[in-house]
């Protein structure tokens, strides 16, 4: 049986039984420097894609800075907080990456003094709020970076106070040298109850609110 538009084959080394071409002459050397050509091409460009030049950036813990600020139904509060180390990870010029461990023994009030300044510093180290002779630092690890615009990200960290972790997000203002946020974190979620509206009745001008402010200035 004939089979019309195929080739007959003309070196006599076709294998397919009408004698039609069915590449048996091709040159084997031919074809296997042509298949590891190949491989090499690929091999090449998946290492390509897996090396991620990373690098990793000390933060200055001493002209960084973490400031907070807590407010209440009378007015509010606010101080300083130290950090004890911490570095950032960047891809070229853009953050990626990062941890900071805060200093919770630092912790400082700037806006009072005296007597009322050393009596609300003791309270909130106390078991009341953060714990401090249990739980001597806090810390931060940033998990996921997204650019909104020019130096505008949008971050999620894992948020570590009094040994309870969090899933939190926050809009930063980062570029190949520092970042800068401001972070509104809900207390309640990391057992810091004291003065809560939400857990206790009847505190008129003494609830607490249950969200403070950390205002970060990270610099590397």
């Amino acid at each position: 049986m004939k089979y019309e538009g195929m080739a007959k084959c003309k070196c006599g080394k076709t294998k397919d039984v009408n004698g039609n071409c069915d590449g048996s002459h091709a040159n084997p050397s031919k074809l296997i420097k042509k298949l590891t050509l190949s491989l090499a091409v690929v091999l090449m460009g998946l290492s390509l894609q897996s090396f991620t030049p990373t690098k990793k950036e000390t933060i200055n813990v001493t002209s960084s800075s973490i400031q907070w600020v807590g407010e209440k139904v009378v007015g509010s509060h606010q101080g300083m907080i130290s950090l004890q180390s911490g570095e950032l990870i960047y891809d070229g010029n853009q953050l990626v990456a990062g941890s900071f461990v805060i200093d919770m023994t630092s912790l400082t009030c700037t806006d009072l003094t005296g007597e009322y300044k050393s009596k609300l510093e003791g309270h909130l180290k106390s078991d009341d709020f953060f714990g401090v002779n249990k739980f001597e630092t806090a810390s931060l690890s940033i998990t996921k970076v997204n650019k909104i615009k020019s130096k505008s990200h949008s971050v999620t960290a894992e948020l570590t106070i009094k040994g309870i972790t969090k899933t939190i997000n926050f809009e930063a203002q980062i570029d190949k040298n520092n970042l800068n946020a401001n972070i509104k974190i809900d207390r309640t979620k990391f057992d810091v109850k004291y003065g809560s509206g939400n857990f206790f009745d009847g505190l008129g001008d003494n609830m607490i609110y249950d969200e403070f402010e950390l205002i970060v200035n990270l610099e590397i």
